[in-house]
């Protein structure tokens, strides 16, 4: 691998792809390079699983519309073997317990949700959040759709973990196209000419760039709260079906599109992960498979090439459009036997192979991370 303006760590990429990714690192501000993680594969203006490290300036489509989108993960003190229920009604609890789908959200604020909601409500951003998502606060604790999930799974020794995707839900996505659009405005009014529509960027400095940096903290800190709070019902509903408080051994929260400062290569830039995990030396991430798929529990080995990143998970193969005219639900169905799932035609899109293979994907990744724990689902629940 030859590090240039474009570090590719997938073995899998189509040449839209790599010619998507190569658009974006042309970009005059990306320095030192763009990193391609293993699980790229064509996005809406920059590649999801990219890395992009830039100064003076930042792409809002760079960190896609799901701020703060990522991963949870608890491992609790039970084995399989303690599981004695019907594993289909804990699915259906979690599934009362938690808003899913697109456009579903919480009746009115929980106990558990309320201190995070005076968190979100203290932080700069939250002129923007309220102005532009002012049911934000029933969003907090609910899932939406497409490839976020709930599961319960087992890993290498049979312990019981519990493990969830998820984001900024609307409110982030509202904010993030509020700054896709005032990027694009403020490029026009620079007459600046772009190879995509939507490597329109923001120019550090101006009062454009501080206000989306203030609304995408905010969007990051939502999410990873939207997690806490889902998981927190997620332990709820495992304590009161075992009888027996979960107790949390390990915990692990990540994002996958976001954006920090960071230090690279001798350079202090604005480092967006889209569709990647921080992968520096030691720090703890999640890497999920398709559903019906195994996922895994990683630490970082700090490359210094991936600009100390990983992929996110197994990265598309098939468009959903595409999965649903390829894919049948018989099949379907023999993928996820013998896990409790939503048993619905409105998966199917989901269907493990339209997704990269995990085993490929995690074998481009073996200089990026080291596998800790190897899980595989009894449980997915899902939004549809």
């Amino acid at each position: 691998m030859s590090i240039t303006r474009l570090a590719n760590f997938a073995s899998i990429l189509e040449d839209a792809t790599r010619a998507q990714a190569e658009r974006t690192a042309s970009m005059p501000f990306v320095r030192p390079h763009l990193a391609l993680m293993p699980d790229a594969h064509l996005g809406k203006g920059a590649t999801v699983g990219s890395v992009i490290p830039t100064e003076g300036a930042i792409i809002p489509a760079a960190v896609r519309v799901d701020i703060g989108c990522g991963m949870m993960a608890v491992r609790t003190q039970f084995a399989r073997a303690d599981l004695t229920g019907d594993l289909t009604e804990l699915h259906r609890a979690i599934s009362s317990a938690i808003p899913l789908s697109a456009g579903r959200y919480n009746q009115h604020v929980v106990a558990s949700a309320a201190p995070r909601v005076a968190e979100l409500e203290a932080l700069e951003g939250i002129e923007q959040a309220d102005e532009i998502g002012p049911r934000w606060r029933l969003q907090l604790g609910s899932l939406g759709s497409g490839n976020h999930f709930i599961e319960v799974s087992l890993d290498e020794d049979d312990a019981v973990w519990l493990f969830l995707h998820s984001g900024s839900r609307g409110v982030g996505n509202k904010l993030a196209q509020k700054h896709i659009k005032i990027a694009q405005e403020q490029c026009a009014r620079r007459f600046i000419r772009l190879p995509d529509p939507d490597l329109a960027y923001l120019v550090e400095g101006d009062p454009e760039f501080w206000s989306y940096i203030a609304a995408l903290r905010w969007a990051q800190r939502f999410a990873l709260l939207n997690r806490e709070e889902m998981m927190q019902r997620v332990v709820d509903c495992l304590s009161a079906w075992q009888g027996e408080p979960v107790q949390r051994l390990e915990e692990v929260n990540c994002h996958h599109n976001y954006t920090e400062r960071e230090t690279h290569l001798g350079r202090e830039v604005w480092l967006s992960r889209k569709g990647a995990i921080d992968a520096h030396a030691g720090i703890p991430g999640l890497i999920p498979g398709s559903m019906g798929d195994l996922s895994y529990v990683v630490r970082g080995k700090g490359h210094v090439g991936s600009l100390c990143s990983s992929p996110h998970g197994a990265g598309r193969n098939f468009s959903r459009s595409a999965a649903r005219k390829r894919f049948t639900r018989a099949d379907l169905d023999e993928w996820m036997s013998g896990i409790a799932w939503g048993n619905s035609d409105a998966f199917l899109d989901e269907h493990p192979q339209a997704y990269k293979p995990i085993d490929v994907v995690m074998n481009d990744a073996k200089d990026l991370v080291e596998v800790v724990h190897t899980l595989r689902q009894i449980v997915n629940v899902k939004g549809n």
